[in-house]
């Protein structure tokens, strides 16, 4: 069986964008693949963080990960800042990367461009420890969104790049990008990803908003002046993303919606959209409470350590004795 590795960081709170494009995709991988997944916190300190509001958004981002349907019988999951190989194996990385390749990586590049200050080498170099996460667990595919399509993309380099020079050490990873709902946009500016640090509440739906709320904001979304439903995301992107949400939860192909419609108005749409957010989060939030309460999470991450540890610990003893690091045998 092949093996698929991915991570959310644990900062800010999850959004239905990251459940769209990120989650649910596990969700129906976990009976096809071997599956790695963790949450990624050390990601999470390349920015300031407010330790509490850390604990917290980790916490319900492993809850919401099994509310979702994640079975830890299937999926090794736990927290990258538990197998210290990922810092070990990441500076490693970080020696056999170059400055220009990490200067163009998008995030970098983006607040540089912005005269942001004050930016942390961790910003700069974050990218050889996602690598670093990636080839740990020798994962054949990496499911991304389509903006962290680059990094994988620098994974795969750093990787030829170590096998060529002292043999045959990683698997080069795939990258694979979902292409129903693989990005869900603002409901206030549907040319921009939904995100969650986003200042505008009414631009984003968050999977652990009031259902009623949530079903409001679906309600006040842009749309267009154009009248007709049609899925065209570059003439009508807010509409191609209401109807990207309703196929995405409900199932039902987007053609198939657009057909049902024809003729009928937007306030309609967005009232069974608005349903259907709303039932969906109000069954997400219930498994979520009982799953807090119940205490598993503990024992998945502890169950989740012993597995990725066992396979990071063989992998960073490999590359240090490839690399010279072994002096007796």
């Amino acid at each position: 069986m092949k093996r698929m590795l991915s991570g959310i960081k644990p900062t800010g709170k999850l959004t239905l964008g990251n459940y769209i494009g990120a989650i649910r995709e596990f969700i129906k991988y976990q009976d096809e693949y071997e599956m790695f997944i963790f949450i990624a916190n050390l990601h999470a300190i390349t920015v300031p963080n407010d330790p509490k509001e850390l604990r917290k958004n980790t916490k319900d981002l492993i809850a919401l990960y099994l509310a979702s349907g994640l079975d830890p019988e299937k999926v090794t999951l736990f927290l990258q800042s538990d197998i210290h190989e990922h810092a070990e194996l990441g500076w490693m990385l970080t020696c056999h990367s170059y400055m220009g390749e990490l200067q163009r990586m998008t995030q970098y590049k983006d607040k540089v461009a912005k005269g942001e200050q004050n930016l942390t080498a961790g910003l700069f170099t974050y990218p050889c420890l996602m690598a670093a996460d990636i080839l740990l667990y020798d994962a054949d595919y990496v499911p991304v969104g389509i903006d962290q399509k680059q990094h994988v993309e620098l994974t795969r380099d750093i990787a030829i790049r170590f096998n060529n020079r002292y043999g045959e050490t990683f698997v080069v990873p795939e990258p694979l990008v979902t292409k129903v709902g693989a990005k869900i946009y603002s409901l206030t500016e549907p040319t921009k990803k939904m995100s969650k640090s986003e200042n505008d509440d009414k631009s984003t739906i968050y999977l652990l908003d009031d259902p009623k709320l949530a079903r409001k904001k679906i309600m006040s979304a842009v749309t267009d002046s154009v009248g007709i439903i049609q899925y065209d995301p570059e003439n009508q992107p807010g509409l191609a993303n209401l109807l990207t949400i309703q196929s995405a939860l409900s199932g039902e192909a987007i053609d198939s919606i657009v057909e049902r419609y024809q003729g009928k108005g937007y306030g309609e749409l967005k009232k069974e959209i608005g349903a259907t957010v709303e039932n969906f989060l109000t069954e997400l939030q219930a498994k979520y409470r009982d799953i807090l309460a119940s205490g598993i999470c503990e024992k998945v991450l502890a169950n989740g350590k012993e597995q990725a540890q066992a396979v990071a610990f063989k992998k960073v003893r490999k590359v240090k004795k490839k690399l010279g690091f072994q002096i007796f045998n």
